[in-house]
């Protein structure tokens, strides 16, 4: 992801360091996570572990899924 893009997304996330309660350790490594995922069509757990644990990733991408944080990053993207 380009930097112009991830500039525009971040600040619809959720899990900011500026947000009150726990936030994601890495929210940009999540999302190339989700995006490696999308762009290759592999099973959740054949995700890198460089992206972390494959199923603590899926939790947190279908967390973000019932919230509608992926329906709005789309929006503005």
């Amino acid at each position: 992801m380009s930097d112009a893009g991830w500039e525009r997304m971040a600040p619809l996330i959720i899990g900011r360091p500026d947000q009150k309660g726990s936030t994601g350790r890495d929210n940009r490594m999540f999302v190339e996570g989700v995006l490696w995922i999308v762009r290759t069509g592999c099973p959740w757990r054949d995700l890198p572990e460089a992206f972390g644990d494959w199923n603590s990733v899926f939790r947190r991408f279908s967390r973000w899924s019932r919230k509608g944080v992926w329906c709005r990053i789309f929006e503005a993207m």
